[in-house]
């Protein structure tokens, strides 16, 4: 899920397409595109339009060490158990907290609710998340 700001006149899936190529070295064409899924809008003032793209197996990622700290692999498996996302309430919001469990650790919104609206649209799921909240630490 690499990302970043669009450039002047670029489209959110141009700026996907960018973003995959500086960031893991996976160059795409628009045909690799197959849809995007919700907006999302953080505490912090961004909006996040995730946009999905299909790689074969055989795409090989290189992290660029300026860019990427990490890169994580998860298998669909993971986020169609039962148990992959709760939510939890918090004084500080209305809103439900989402968190994803992966590995021993938790993944909060946005990441989150992008992976779980992936796994509910997979499922056939008409899902929507800009309602999910994020954890109080995301909010700056």
């Amino acid at each position: 899920m690499p990302g970043g700001r669009c450039d002047a006149g670029e489209t959110p899936v141009a700026a996907a397409l960018r973003e995959l190529d500086e960031e893991l070295g996976l160059r795409f064409t628009a045909d690799a595109v197959l849809g995007l899924l919700d907006d999302y809008p953080t505490r912090s003032g961004y909006l996040i339009t995730p946009v999905v793209v299909w790689a074969a197996d055989s795409e090989t990622i290189v992290p660029n060490p300026e860019e990427v700290a990490s890169v994580h692999s998860i298998a669909l498996d993971t986020i169609e158990r039962e148990d992959a996302f709760d939510f939890v309430a918090i004084p500080e919001s209305a809103r439900r907290v989402i968190r994803f469990h992966h590995e021993g650790s938790l993944i909060h919104a946005p990441t989150a609710a992008l992976i779980y609206q992936f796994r509910e649209v997979l499922a056939g799921r008409a899902t929507r998340v800009a309602e999910l909240e994020q954890p109080v630490f995301a909010w700056k």
